[in-house]
C-alpha cells in the first residue's frame, strides 16, 4: 500500500468514526448503525453507569416539557409498556424527555431513527433524562417505544 493509500484510508477512518455516533449504558443514546440517518446524538445523562439526573419538581403526574420544538406525542402517569405513534418526523433534530419513578429500569426506542436509551428508575424520586438525534431525511410513520417493569411508573415528551 502506497503512503497515499494509507493517509486515504486513515482519513477516511477517522471520518467515519466522528460520524458515527453509539454508546450504550444506563441513560445512553445509541445510533448503532451507518444505514440508518446521518445525524449526532447529544446524550443528557452523563457515563456509562451512572444513573439518571434526578430532577427537583418534576413528576411522572404530567408530560415533561421539551427544551425546545412543538410535541409530537406527550403521555403521563403510564406503567408497563406502551408504544406511541409519532407520525412523520421531519429531517431537524428530534427530542425525546423521559421522568421516571419505581425500582427498575425503563428502554426507550424511536423507530426507524434508530435511537434508543434505557433509564434507571428509583423508588421515591424522579429520574429523568432527555436525549436528541438530528435528523438529515424526513421518517414517516415514526414510533417510540418504551418497555418498562409494571413498578415503574413515568412520563414522556417527544417533539421536534
Amino acid at each position: 500500500m502506497t503512503f497515499r493509500s494509507r493517509v486515504i484510508v486513515t482519513t477516511a477512518a477517522v471520518l467515519c468514526s466522528l460520524t458515527l455516533v453509539s454508546c450504550t449504558g444506563s441513560g445512553q443514546a445509541h445510533r448503532p448503525s451507518p444505514s440508518g440517518p446521518s445525524g449526532t446524538v447529544a446524550d443528557t445523562a452523563g457515563p456509562p453507569g451512572r444513573r439518571a439526573e434526578r430532577i427537583e419538581g418534576e413528576t411522572v403526574t404530567a408530560a415533561p416539557k421539551l427544551p425546545s420544538g412543538e410535541p409530537l406525542a406527550q403521555v403521563a402517569a403510564v406503567k408497563g409498556n406502551r408504544r406511541i405513534s409519532l407520525g412523520t418526523v421531519a429531517a431537524r433534530p428530534l427530542g425525546v424527555v423521559v421522568n421516571c419513578q419505581g425500582k427498575g429500569t425503563l428502554t426507550v426506542q424511536v423507530q426507524p431513527v434508530n435511537l434508543s436509551f434505557a433509564l434507571a428508575c428509583s423508588p421515591g424520586e424522579v429520574s429523568g433524562t432527555y436525549n436528541e438525534v438530528r435528523l438529515s431525511r424526513t421518517h414517516p410513520d415514526a414510533t417510540v417505544s418504551v418497555t418498562a417493569p409494571s413498578s415503574v411508573s413515568w412520563s414522556l415528551a417527544v417533539g421536534q
